[in-house]
Order: C-alpha cells, then structure tokens, then sequence
C-alpha cells in the first residue's frame, strides 16, 4: 500500500492514471499531454507500474499503457474501513443505542 501511496502522491501521475482509466493510450500519446520532458513522463510512467497502478503491453515498438483498478483494492479497503465505523455510528445513534 506504501508504494500505491508515493505513486498518488504526485498530480503528474494521477493525471497519467486519469488519461489511462478508460482506454489504454501510448506513452507517445501520454508524453503528448504534459510540457514536462519524456524522460519525466516515463519515470512517472515506471513508478505506477512498479506500484501495480498501471498495465504496460509491447506493440511493436510502442508501449502501451491502462490502469489496473484492483492496484488500488488495499488502499481502498484501508479507507473504506474508516467509512464502515462511521456508518457503524451512526446506526448506533439512529438506533437510539
């Protein structure tokens, strides 16, 4: 989950996971989206592999990108359990207990 954290901890790469959610895109075509330089986009483009975010398939030679939603199945369970105690609370306080 650490490493799924530091990968969204950067607007660069939720933009990048943004652009991929949907519909897998190039890296030229990702690249193409930002004013920073390639190789920032590729490193970008490493971490949220490396953090299971982001598929990455060889056409050619293109790369191919799409974002993998079960990437972010710990970090969405780690939430959803401060969401499940509120709810817990306030079934109690509606309850009357």
């Amino acid at each position: 989950m650490d490493a799924t954290l530091r990968a969204l901890s950067d607007p660069g790469r939720r933009r990048i996971l943004a652009l991929v959610r949907d519909e897998e895109r190039s890296a030229g075509e990702i690249a193409a989206e930002f004013t920073v330089s390639w190789p920032a986009v590729s490193q970008h483009l490493r971490v949220l592999k490396d953090a299971g975010l982001v598929t990455e398939r060889r056409e050619g030679t293109r790369r191919l990108y799409r974002a993998r939603p079960e990437g972010l199945a710990d970090v969405r369970a780690y939430l959803d359990g401060f969401w499940d105690d509120k709810l817990k609370r306030l079934k109690r306080e509606v309850e009357g207990g």
